[in-house]
Order: structure tokens, then sequence, then C-alpha cells
């Protein structure tokens, strides 16, 4: 019986991919999702010229295609299937063990790549429990990504060597050159930015677990996959909901001595993601990317800094604190509902410290995103350009800028996170 054998019993979507058992030296295992990917092996080559970690290494690779998948798509699979396993065949003695599975077509509306990211990391998961390594860990990629030379070494140094370290997200970065059209390049910088600028202005806003989601760029050691349930199933934005599962838990950490490089391309296979972004930005208005006004972050700032007050608050005094939020926050959070929520929190905490965790454990990435989205529905505030935003930002924290350069802004965004 594995550590993960009840998990294994009632959660996975299927029974075991592959027969054989790893070695017993496996410390870290790759899953990568494939859907109509003609360009997988260089995420293998640039894989292998990695510097060898002590442990032994495998690589899941999932073919997959939804129930509405095309003709050329399913060749491209096929194409993808032959590729992987002449690749197998020329780098058997290689230090990495690459094992891939053609799922074949999903009779499943709700199929996507959350799923078969889900089934894959499921497979890491049984293999690990094989062997008897709750300390495994399973690293999630995608199948047209770049990594550094390192990778493999800081993953088996900063996770699978840690007690205290449970998960983490890997830096990335996109490429702002090559071959793809400029204007595929200047969309990524924006969105880049985007996603930058609101990591830091969420750390503005004093919100303890600030990590960065990105499928492309999680690990996961074995026993913490099992304990956060798995990874979602959702169509999109399964790794945001997967990691809101494994930072309360503890132990997660932002890995930035590596780095991963994602494709910039245009997708319309997925509904949420850099793919899709690209292609609306590039059709977008001439303002290019926009995103939140710092100002909401601003209100959350205010907010938070004054949560701890409630603790010892009685509630004529709660409502004296509710009423000085900003109206946006008074509006979305609701008198009532929040006094009782606040209540709650207060009757089933012991400490302030317990308090702040609860809190935040409610007042999550999920709320923060709601809120968001309330204020700049027309009701409070508009979002601005992205090149405004994180610029004001900076001038907030008191970082010297070039006004509207997004290359400069990204370049100082990339920065603040190494």
């Amino acid at each position: 019986m594995g550590f993960a054998s009840s998990y294994l019993a009632n959660k996975t979507l299927v029974d075991k991919l592959f027969a054989d058992i790893p070695e017993n030296n496996t410390g870290i295992i790759i899953i990568i999702p494939a859907f109509d990917e003609p360009g997988i092996i260089f995420t293998l080559e640039s894989l292998l010229k990695c510097k060898k970690p002590p442990c032994s290494v495998e690589v899941i690779i999932l073919v997959n295609a939804p129930y509405n998948a095309g003709v050329l798509q399913i060749e491209q699979n096929n194409i993808t299937c032959n590729k992987l396993a002449a690749w197998k065949q020329e780098n058997k003695d290689g230090f990495i063990n690459l094992l891939f599975h053609d799922a074949g077509i999903q009779d499943n509306h709700d199929w996507g790549v959350g799923m078969a990211r889900k089934m894959a990391m499921d497979e890491a998961l049984r293999r690990f429990s094989n062997i008897n390594n709750p300390g495994g860990v399973i690293v999630s990629l995608d199948a047209d990504c770049m990594v550094s030379e390192n990778y493999l070494e800081e993953l088996y140094n900063q996770l699978y060597k840690r007690r205290d370290h449970k998960a983490c997200s890997v830096y990335f970065e996109h490429p702002l050159t090559g071959d793809l059209p400029v204007e595929i390049y200047d969309a990524i910088a924006q969105y880049e930015l985007h996603i930058r600028y609101y990591y830091q202005a969420l750390k503005y806003a004093g919100y303890p677990w600030v990590f960065q989601t990105m499928g492309s760029a999680i690990a996961v050691k074995a026993e913490a996959y099992v304990k956060a349930g798995g990874m979602s199933k959702r169509q999109g934005a399964e790794d945001f909901y997967f990691i809101q599962k494994l930072v309360p838990a503890g132990g997660y950490f932002y890995l930035n001595t590596a780095t991963v490089v994602p494709s910039p391309r245009i997708s319309d296979r997925v509904p949420f993601g850099t793919g899709p972004v690209i292609a609306k930005t590039i059709k977008g208005n001439k303002t290019g990317y926009l995103t939140y006004d710092p100002t909401g972050f601003k209100y959350l700032k205010e907010f938070f800094d004054n949560i701890i007050l409630f603790y010892d608050a009685d509630l004529k005094i709660s409502a004296n604190i509710y009423s000085g939020l900003h109206k946006s926050l008074q509006a979305f959070l609701a008198e009532n509902k929040w006094l009782g929520k606040i209540s709650e929190i207060r009757n089933n905490t012991a400490s302030k410290d317990s308090f702040r965790k609860r809190f935040f454990y409610w007042f999550n990435m999920f709320r923060i995103v709601k809120y968001m989205n309330y204020l700049h529905s027309e009701r409070y505030l508009e979002k601005i350009p992205v090149r405004k935003a994180a610029a004001d930002l900076l001038e907030k924290k008191g970082k010297a800028h070039m006004a509207g350069n997004v290359d400069s802004l990204l370049r100082i965004y990339r920065d603040m996170e190494r």
C-alpha cells in the first residue's frame, strides 16, 4: 500500500497509464499535456541540456484531444506520438526517462487542459506511490516551453531536498524577440508586465500569499499534492485554482533561481491564458493592454492594514471600522454579511495571528479578483493601459523608471521578482 493509495482509489480519472515501476531513486517527474503541439521535441531537448540532478528524472507526456478537435489537430497528435517514440529511442542512454501516452479523443465535453494536466499529475503521483516516495517532486510544464540549464538542479536543491518546502512557483520570462511577428512580442511584453504588475500590486496591498500562477511553472511534492486534493479539472485557470489550495497549507515558495521560458504564440485551444490574451491584445484598441487601476490596490491596502482591528472590536466598533472603508468595499462586502463573517472568524480563532490567517483564507485571491472586477465594472474605476498602471505603482514604491516604456518597465518588474 503506497502513501497515496486512498487518493488513487477515489480521485483519479483513469487507471494507471504505465505498467513499469520507476527507479527507486526517482525524485523528479515532469508532466506535459500535449494537444496539437508541433514543437514538443524542442522542450525535451531543453530538458536534456539541463545539468543532471542527483536523482532519476522522468518526463510524462499526455497526448490528448477534446471531442471537437479538428482533423489537422488529430493528425498533429499522431505525428507527435511518432516523434516522441523516435526521440525516446535516440536518447535511451540519456538521464531522462521519457514516458508518453496517447489518450485519444475524449468524449467528455468538459475535457480541457485541466483534466489533461490532472491525469498526467495523478500518474506521476501513482509512480511515486509505487516507490513510496511522498517527497517526490511533480513538475507541471507545457509543451511549448524552454527551461534554464539549472532548472532540474534547482528543483532538486530547493524543493526535493528541503523538508520545509512543499510546493513552488518557478520564475518565468517570455521571449521578447525572435522569429514571430513583432506585434506578438509587443503584446507578450504588455501581458507579462500586467502579470508582474498585478503580483507587485498585491504585495503593495499587503496580501500575504502572493505567488505567480502559471501551469507551466509550478512544482509540488507528491504528499502535498494529495493533501491539496489534486489538480483542478477546469478547462482553464486550473493552475490558479490549484495553487490557491496549496499556498495556505504552508511550505509554498517562489523558486526564482531557475527560469521557465513559455512561448508567446497565439492560441485558441484554451479559454484563458497566454495564447488567447495575445490574440485579443493584438486585435484590441490602440491604448494597448488594459489592467486594474493602482487606486484599487490602495483601497485594499487601507482595508488590509486595518483588518487586525476587527479582532478586539465589538459589533459597534466593527461597524465604525466598516464605515471607514472605501464605498466600493462597503458595497462589495455588504455590512450585515460582512459583520457576520468577521464575528464567525473571531469566534473561531484564539490569537491575532490565527485571526489574520483565517481572514485571508476567506478574503483570498478569488475574492480579490472578484472585488477588482466589481470595482472596475463602470461603477467606480476604469481599467487603464498597463504601462501607466505599472509606472504609477513604481512611483508609489519610490522606484525610478522610464514612463510609458513597456520594455524598460518590464525589466524593472522582472528584477523585482529575482
